[in-house]
């Protein structure tokens, strides 16, 4: 990608993340479990996030922007008859990849790795309610950073949204030679329609323009903290539901 076809994206000069010192926060959390607050994509096609805020209230917004400063994929299953109330993955995987299984999960590989690509439960016809699907829930997890925030929300893609943020990720800022914490994204969400005629809501990925260089420097530090946390994060079943 050619020099102007970089600067001719907008600049966000005025987008400015209230980053803490990456190191610094690794130092005093000491090993110490952090999580972050979720953003779900709305059931039934449903066109605004819930942002959680405190005391068990939620900010009711229909995008989110921010700077992405992680996503990677996951892998769970859960057996047909899990009926989510916050049990684990029977098996699960924190690149994709590489699956492993509980000790006493009702797999083959109990106990063991699986490699993902192979494994019978990630093949299309695979879902045990006879869909078509994969029985093994293929997901990304997001973390974005919003203006004036020092933690990231962690939003959880789900296999409908999947294609979409991996167009725009392709597409829109790794083509420009960028990289997501280099930028500030857009997510928001549109209606959509399943064969079988159910309405289903879908994440929507836009590019807003380029951080200064100062700002992409630390945002480019803050990223590679943070995912000494996020890809620690053990999947459960809020990931999905």
């Amino acid at each position: 990608m050619a020099e102007n076809e970089i600067t001719a994206l907008a600049t966000i000069e005025n987008f400015a993340p209230a980053v803490l010192d990456g190191e610094a926060m690794m130092e005093e959390l000491g090993g110490l479990e952090l999580t972050f607050d979720r953003v779900k994509i709305p059931s039934g096609g449903g066109l605004a996030f819930e942002i959680p805020l405190d005391d068990d209230e939620v900010d009711t917004v229909k995008e989110i922007v921010g700077v992405i400063v992680d996503h990677h994929r996951v892998n769970a299953y859960w057996p047909a008859a899990f009926s989510g109330q916050g049990q684990p993955p029977a098996c699960s995987s924190m690149d994709g990849k590489t699956g492993i299984a509980a000790p006493d999960a009702d797999v083959a590989w109990s106990g063991r790795t699986q490699a993902c690509a192979e494994c019978p439960l990630n093949q299309w016809g695979s879902d045990e309610s006879g869909g078509g699907g994969k029985a093994c829930k293929n997901m990304v997890r997001i973390y974005i950073v919003r203006e004036g925030d020092v933690f990231p929300l962690m939003l959880t893609l789900p296999p409908t949204s999947i294609r979409n943020w991996a167009n725009y990720l392709a597409k829109r800022v790794l083509a420009k030679g960028l990289r997501p914490h280099q930028v500030v994204t857009r997510i928001g969400l549109k209606r959509e329609q399943s064969r079988g005629g159910i309405a289903y809501s879908q994440a929507t990925f836009k590019l807003v323009g380029v951080l200064p260089q100062d700002a992409q420097d630390k945002m480019a530090a803050y990223s590679q903290s943070i995912k000494r946390v996020t890809r620690g994060l053990s999947i459960t079943s809020e990931d999905y539901e």
